[in-house]
């Protein structure tokens, strides 16, 4: 947005809490481990925030939505820190801030995809069945999406290409979302 460096601070700082609490509503789609210790410390960063949306909002089909309504709110309060910083109306803006937080919002999931599926396939070269949390977490979080995509491209001879159809589709929906952002600035 800006290169004055505390619009860059408020952007990596707004970004990566969003990214967190993101990650969160990943981890409980997917069914992660809720007692590995990642997901531990990210259920504990993102608790306080989340408490009271948690009240409020409804789980259609037993899934929390409230990690993505705080995220979103999150890179709306963002880009409003970051309007209110360099003197602009927020009101003049209000739109296109909606549209950037929702696009950003499923920004960050593409994101957090496209490195756990890298992430998967190093994991599944390097130390398959691995014990450390990590690469467990990160098995459980695109374990789902594999599934989706070997539906799709079954494995040909042990050789799985279930990943070059995630990054094709993420790859293509990225694209979409960056026309939107541009269309939109």
């Amino acid at each position: 947005m800006g290169s004055d460096p505390l619009s860059s601070i408020i952007q990596l700082f707004g970004q990566l809490y969003a990214f967190i609490v993101v990650l969160r509503f990943l981890l409980q789609v997917a069914k992660a481990d809720y007692y590995n210790p990642i997901c531990q410390a990210v259920v504990k960063i993102t608790a306080v925030p989340l408490a009271p949306l948690h009240r409020i909002l409804p789980r259609p089909a037993n899934i929390d939505m409230s990690p993505l309504v705080l995220a979103f709110v999150i890179n709306i309060a963002t880009w409003a820190a970051i309007l209110l910083f360099k003197g602009q109306s927020i009101g003049d803006n209000f739109t296109a801030m909606l549209v950037l937080s929702g696009v950003g919002v499923l920004d960050t999931i593409l994101t957090i995809y496209f490195y756990a599926v890298i992430g998967s396939v190093i994991i599944s070269w390097v130390a398959p069945g691995s014990y450390h949390p990590g690469p467990q977490l990160i098995t459980q979080l695109t374990e789902p999406v594999f599934g989706l995509a070997r539906r799709v491209i079954p494995s040909l001879g042990g050789l799985d290409l279930s990943p070059i159809l995630i990054f094709f589709v993420i790859q293509i929906a990225r694209s979409q979302l960056s026309s939107l952002t541009h269309f939109l600035l």
